[in-house]
């Protein structure tokens, strides 16, 4: 999967799946810019990424934000000349009973959790279309794109949307050889369950996946690197289960 001399852009890097993301992609050789809202915790992955023997470099990053999106992927073209990876998966969660959920609530989740995908997807796409670069594009949905939970509606609908934005974006994406692909992680042990641990139902979680325990973020990192990779040319328009069974597993 060497990527020597490629350049990716990760959101939401600076913690869970994102940061596991950015030091895998080092690790194969590509250049990392990182995307986040949260910048003690980005400069902690561009630490961890100098030590895979990678080169990054932060912007803080509102994906919320359509002109903040913009500017990262400039930020990269500019540091390193060339976009050819783009994985959008900066996300929250706001968790509220349907009744209680507020509007707000739903907009806040929405806006980061969708719009930020549909932002990323398209500047990455007019960078690389620019730029003549046959890149990928990843985004994170979630199992919770295909099943049913109490209290993230929200969550649900925007994870939902992903699915669908990437497919889309995949057919008219394809005359120019940009693949998109959206991956569905299943319970992974990151800060955004943090809300389920604190509820003291973290064991229900891992029990719903087929081998009883919470993902790793980096088990989900490996199979993004990958998609990003020549060996996973054949795969565009599809939303990659990494949910060890999570969405098939019925008790």
């Amino acid at each position: 999967m060497n990527l020597g001399g490629k350049t990716a852009v990760v959101t939401g890097g600076s913690s869970g799946i994102g940061r596991a993301t950015c030091v895998a992609f080092a690790r194969e050789g590509a250049r990392v810019v990182i995307g986040d809202i949260d910048e003690a915790g980005g400069e902690e992955t561009v630490r961890l990424v100098r030590e895979a023997g990678g080169e990054a470099e932060f912007l803080r990053t509102d994906v919320s934000d359509q002109a903040a999106v913009e500017a990262l992927v400039a930020r990269a073209v500019e540091r390193f000349g060339g976009l050819h990876a783009m994985f959008n998966n900066a996300g929250i969660g706001e968790y509220a009973p349907l009744l209680e959920h507020t509007a707000d609530q739903f907009d806040r989740v929405v806006r980061v959790n969708q719009y930020g995908v549909f932002y990323g997807i398209q500047a990455a796409a007019k960078a690389m279309r620019a730029l003549d670069v046959k890149g990928t594009i990843v985004n994170t949905a979630s199992v919770f794109g295909f099943v049913a939970s109490r209290g993230i509606i929200g969550y649900h609908a925007a994870k939902g949307a992903v699915r669908m934005l990437s497919q889309a974006a995949a057919l008219e994406l394809a005359p120019f050889g940009i693949r998109v692909v959206a991956i569905a992680p299943g319970a992974v042990d990151t800060p955004i369950i943090q809300g389920y641990k604190d509820m003291g139902i973290e064991q229900v979680m891992a029990r719903a996946q087929m081998r009883g325990r919470l993902l790793h973020a980096e088990e989900i990192a490996d199979v993004v690197v990958w998609l990003c990779s020549p060996g996973a040319d054949a795969v565009n328009g599809s939303t990659i289960m990494c949910d060890d069974g999570f969405a098939a597993f019925k008790f």
